[in-house]
């Protein structure tokens, strides 16, 4: 179910709009990464266009003059689909179709390709097909009277239906479908994870922009054996493995989907079922590949998923990758304080890494001592549920334990703790 033809290579004309306040060199550097996703989804790029406008064209999106510029274009270089940087409306896409004589699609239909070809389980793979229909729904489209049978019986609407329509109630009845599949998947991932928690383990989720070294650091750190390529979005499904720290803290590490300027809303909800990992995680360590052209500017377009996904206030860990390539790890290291710089690949910097990721832990929980009366086991369970109890020593009439707790945990003992009212 994809987007993007795969039995030969199709040749691609790219198109970007430099809408005020955006300027060209803006643009020309999204088009750099849509080269990039076009590449990774199986094409090649024939040409690129740039556009000035002052807003968008409702009709065309580069306006009609543009249009028939990108049809002689299309013809002179023998594309076989214009690509646009941003998001095009269902009547845009038709109309310049119509005018290109060729398929038009855009940055999100690119995107929605490529996680198509490489969801691997049951999970990412229903989750990637929600998107697509929640894509398609809206484009469905007849094409006059070829598509204009009419149907009737149980289940329909009886005569004058139109097969458009018939597709239109298929594609909401997969989607239904796919809605509560995903939903029995993540019921069960919480379960999964409130099993973790009460191990009290801490959380930590690795998160960054698409190919910044995130499966990589997974491996070095815990040699998880996972697949690791030079390209986007290689990794889709996330993997969780323990690691042991220094300072004798135990965490899980998880890798997830790498995310991308525009990145589309329709995949944003569709794994926001798997992005719950990242949202309730005690930590983000956010990988930066230090070799990008403008590494801060993957940072804000991870920020601003990370706050889609409600994930915003979750505390961050500045990780620079590949040092071991450019000078510029160590350069924005300097400039960013509690950031660490290292190279993944060469796995050079994981000491300094390890340290910093202990003591950002430790400074979160704090290690408390409680005095719980042995008829309070309840209050025993949850300490042993919710904390990392380091150290229980029996006493006549209660039993004294040294935990390692969050803020909330501190606050429901408190009256346990020596001293506490």
């Amino acid at each position: 179910m994809t987007l993007i033809e795969r039995s030969f290579r199709e040749r691609i004309v790219l198109v970007g709009v430099a809408v005020p306040p955006v300027v060209s060199e803006e643009v020309e550097a999204s088009l750099d990464e849509l080269s990039q996703l076009v590449d990774t989804a199986g094409a090649d790029e024939a040409a690129r266009v740039v556009q000035r406008r002052d807003r968008p064209d409702p009709a065309t999106y580069v306006g009609r003059g543009k249009a028939a510029e990108l049809h002689e274009l299309s013809e002179a270089v023998d594309a076989d689909t214009v690509v646009f940087d941003d998001e095009l409306t269902p009547a845009q896409q038709r109309n310049l179709e119509k005018i290109l004589g060729r398929t038009a699609i855009d940055r999100t239909a690119v995107i929605l390709d490529i996680f198509a070809q490489n969801a691997r389980t049951e999970e990412g793979r229903a989750q990637v097909e929600l998107a697509l229909l929640r894509y398609r729904l809206p484009r469905l489209r007849g094409r006059g009277k070829d598509l204009s049978q009419q149907g009737g019986g149980i289940g329909t609407r009886g005569p004058g239906e139109t097969q458009m329509e018939v597709d239109r109630r298929r594609l909401v009845r997969r989607m239904t479908k796919l809605e509560s599949e995903l939903k029995q998947l993540s019921r069960t991932r919480r379960v999964q994870r409130r099993g973790r928690q009460r191990g009290r383990l801490f959380n930590v989720s690795l998160v960054g922009y698409t190919n910044a070294g995130k499966s990589t650091l997974l491996n070095t750190l815990t040699d998880a054996g996972v697949l690791v390529e030079d390209r986007l979005f290689a990794t889709l499904d996330p993997r969780t493995r323990r690691l042991d720290l220094p300072g004798g803290e135990s965490v899980l590490l998880s890798d997830t989907v790498g995310f991308v300027r525009k990145l589309p809303h329709q995949l944003v909800e569709a794994f926001r079922s798997t992005l719950e990992v990242v949202a309730e995680a005690d930590l983000l360590v956010h990988i930066v590949d230090a070799s990008a052209a403008d590494p801060m500017a993957q940072v804000a377009a991870v920020r601003e998923v990370l706050n889609e996904i409600g994930a915003a206030d979750v505390p961050e860990l500045l990780v620079f990758n590949k040092a071991d390539i450019t000078p510029e790890a160590a350069r924005l290291s300097g400039l960013h304080s509690g950031s660490v710089a290292i190279s993944a690949a060469a796995r050079s910097g994981m000491e300094d890494l390890m340290e910093v990721l202990g003591e950002r832990l430790r400074a979160h929980f704090s290690v408390v001592e409680l005095v719980v009366p042995y008829d309070r086991g309840d209050i025993l369970a949850a300490v042993h549920r919710e904390g990392e109890v380091l150290e229980e020593l029996p006493g006549d009439t209660s039993v004294r334990v040294r935990v390692r707790v969050d803020p909330v945990g501190r606050a429901r003992f408190s009256q346990f703790q020596e001293g506490g009212s």
